[in-house]
């Protein structure tokens, strides 16, 4: 086996408009849109990757060259070995990071780890991985990074004076509970730290290893400083087993919406992403089962395909949905103004068109008949007690 590498070539200029640019242009057949199926890319065996999400590992789109492994005939490719969980310590200066966007619901973050083991398929963040010159692909679920210093560096910028706290979002781009959370309990040095400050915390996560901090939550919620929202994308085992292979079964995602609720913390329940013509005929089904187990707030997103994410959805849906997969990139389209994807405010996370109207009014009208949303719930800024720094003197009283 070796590795061929191609050094990406720049796009051809636009032939001009004038002179001979306006006989090439007559050369040149006119066709309408490309096939999206036509670039999908190498597929990884399927022995080496068995129990991840994405079919291949493309180059990150800031490398100066595509990779490919080739067999030529020394060593078979079936012969490598198959992607292994690796976990690499990160030394952050800083782990608050703050963002300005109108159409999310919080502008502050805790991000412990990055890359996430659970391999969704669909996951918006794998782009990420391209900072660190890794493949949003099968490198993004299986060589992971993990901040040690998290517990410490947000106790550090807490005690910061200029800090005016509002609710902490975790769980917005990696899943803070997935697999390597048990060895390394960064969130849990999360919670202890924000429990000890009387700091509001809202959790996204489709773990069933949240259920381990309940006796941290429990009593953050007790005082409104804490809210879990648990993300259900379906209800049947063999989809989510697909589609996002190593995080927890639908049952355990009811079970621990159960269990948190149970305990007295607000549970939200998202139906998210929708995938058209996979999962969209779930929502009422999601919504009646979720809000049985004690969810009582709901909310959805529609599927995004920012950068590498567009290649790495197209080649599962080929590997797995092969005789949907043009319909289901065409019904994508259409929510994205014939596009991929569209990262417009107010339009990237429901998108636009009949289709996405027709999903919006269904869920609405699921969650009002359950009873969802009847109330939201909001975490109390008022009770923040910074941690004091380091080199400050205790006082005498």
């Amino acid at each position: 086996m070796r590795a061929r590498a191609v050094s990406h070539s720049p796009a051809p200029a636009t032939p001009s408009r004038t002179g001979r640019g306006r006989d090439l242009l007559k050369e040149v057949p006119q066709v309408g849109p490309a096939d999206p199926l036509a670039l999908v890319g190498h597929r990884i065996d399927p022995e080496r990757r068995r129990g991840r999400g994405a079919v291949g590992n493309p180059v990150a789109r800031y490398e100066p060259t595509h990779r490919e492994d080739v067999d030529d005939g020394w060593e078979g490719l079936a012969e490598l070995p198959p992607f292994k969980t690796e976990v690499q310590t990160e030394k952050a200066r800083t782990i608050i990071t703050r963002n300005d966007s109108p159409d999310i619901s919080f502008d502050r973050s805790v991000n412990p780890y990055r890359g996430c083991e659970h391999g969704c398929v669909y996951c918006f963040a794998r782009p990420t991985h391209a900072y660190m010159g890794l493949s949003p692909g099968l490198d993004f679920e299986s060589k992971l990074f993990a901040k040690p210093d998290a517990p410490a560096l947000l106790e550090k910028e807490l005690s910061a004076s200029s800090y005016v706290p509002r609710t902490l979002a975790i769980g917005t781009n990696t899943d803070p509970y997935q697999p390597i959370e048990r060895k390394f309990r960064l969130m849990r040095g999360i919670l202890e730290v924000l429990g000890r400050t009387g700091h509001p915390v809202g959790i996204v996560t489709k773990s069933a290893l949240v259920t381990r901090d309940i006796d941290l939550l429990a009593p953050m919620a007790a005082r409104g400083l804490a809210k879990v929202a648990i993300s259900v994308t379906t209800l049947d085992a063999k989809l989510a087993r697909t589609m996002e292979p190593r995080a927890a079964t639908p049952q355990r995602r009811l079970d621990t919406i159960r269990r948190l609720s149970e305990a007295g913390i607000p549970v939200t329940v998202l139906v998210a992403p929708i995938v058209p013509a996979v999962n969209d005929a779930e929502i009422e089904n999601i919504l009646a089962a979720t809000h049985a187990a004690g969810a009582r707030e709901a909310g959805y997103v529609m599927l995004r395909l920012p950068l590498e994410v567009r290649d790495i959805v197209r080649e599962w849906l080929m590997s797995d949905y092969p005789d949907k997969a043009r319909h289901v990139l065409s019904l994508i389209r259409s929510t994205r103004g014939g596009k991929d994807y569209d990262s417009s405010w107010g339009q990237r996370m429901v998108g636009s068109g009949p289709y996405a109207w027709m999903i919006g009014r269904r869920f609405e009208m699921a969650a009002e008949r359950l009873g969802f949303n009847k109330r939201r719930t909001r975490l109390r800024t008022d009770l923040f007690s910074p941690p004091r720094r380091g080199a400050e003197q205790l006082s005498l009283f």
